[in-house]
């Protein structure tokens, strides 16, 4: 249940018309609800709160813009409108309170602006492959109401001197033009330390491009990079980006509570949580969804109407029988 303070918080935020702020607190009142396992109410307050948004955009006669990449920035871009929101992540309390800082920023940036402040708009996601760095480009994307471009790095790399470079300009010259959030994924491919032993001449041309348009960028976009191995960064781009924030591979309760997340909507017998959290240990966020449906399909396909404590420790220990780097 809601706590006291947060209840008469979200009632003074709707008598002081600050939307933003009502609509923050809905979705904390959510990510609580879904901690606990309660995923079908979660979801049924997120489905209100994203209808009350969208009756409030409608009225003011200012909907959500579509946005498609034309020409040859088809082939840079790829751009979806992601629906998603905190509540459909776990997330540790540091990195949470991390996200909603810089959201919480972006809803309020009119405001920043009268005291000559902009928000935070430059992000570096590190951690393990599936602790969340690429969910979160969309988490960010749907808190915001804004597209999502993801950068379609085998596109924007070539071989040939100095294209590279021009077509890095397109994308930030998209970054300028359109608000949205735009995700450099496997950010290692171009941010690499320049002179190591395998550097080429133009990887070190991309990444001093990339620096100093990184510096020029004036726009209200969000710009994310991501990588699993951020010690092969160079280390000028670290002072370029506001914000770094480190993922780690989930402990025991953000473990209970993703499980517990992910089967919400299905009936469990007698599952062990803090056993089945012990035997998942190591396994990532990604991996531990995955569990989850795997489980799922398992009791569909064989007829079953319940998830049990068996069928979740033989999909856990299937998913950590398959190799991973």
């Amino acid at each position: 249940m809601a706590s006291a303070e947060q209840l008469k918080a979200l009632l003074q935020s709707h008598l002081d018309g600050d939307e933003a702020q009502f609509y923050s607190i809905a979705m904390q009142l959510a990510a609580h609800e879904a901690k606990l396992g309660h995923g079908k109410l979660a979801k049924e307050l997120r489905d209100l709160i994203d209808m009350a948004k969208e009756q409030s955009q409608r009225g003011q006669n200012q909907p959500i813009p579509l946005a498609k990449p034309r020409g040859e920035l088809s082939g840079l871009l790829a751009v979806t409108y992601p629906k998603l929101r905190m509540c459909d992540m776990v997330l540790s309390p540091l990195v949470a309170r991390r996200l909603q800082r810089l959201i919480k920023e972006h809803t309020q940036i009119l405001k920043l602006r009268t005291h000559g402040l902009t928000p935070r708009k430059k992000l570096l996601l590190v951690g393990p492959p599936g602790t969340g760095k690429t969910l979160t480009a969309s988490i960010l994307a749907g808190e915001l109401g804004l597209p999502l471009f993801v950068v379609r790095l085998d596109s924007l790399m070539t071989k040939y001197m100095g294209e590279t470079a021009a077509k890095l300009r397109l994308i930030f010259d998209a970054i300028q033009q359109t608000r949205g959030v735009y995700l450099f994924d496997e950010f290692d491919s171009i941010g690499s330390q320049r002179g190591l032993a395998n550097d080429v001449g133009e990887i070190r041309r991309v990444l001093s491009s990339f620096l100093q348009m990184v510096e020029q960028d004036s726009s209200d976009s969000l710009l994310i990079a991501a990588t699993n191995h951020p010690e092969l960064l160079d280390r000028a781009l670290f002072r370029r980006f506001d914000d770094v924030i480190e993922y780690q591979l989930p402990g025991k309760e953000e473990i209970v509570a993703t499980l517990r997340a992910k089967l919400a909507m299905f009936k469990t017998s007698r599952i062990q949580w803090n056993r089945a959290a012990e035997a998942a240990t190591d396994l990532s966020f990604g991996d531990i969804t995955r569990v989850c449906a795997d489980a799922i399909k398992d009791i569909i396909i064989h007829g079953k109407d319940k998830v049990t404590h068996a069928d979740l420790l033989r999909s856990i220990q299937e998913r950590k029988a398959v190799p991973r780097k």
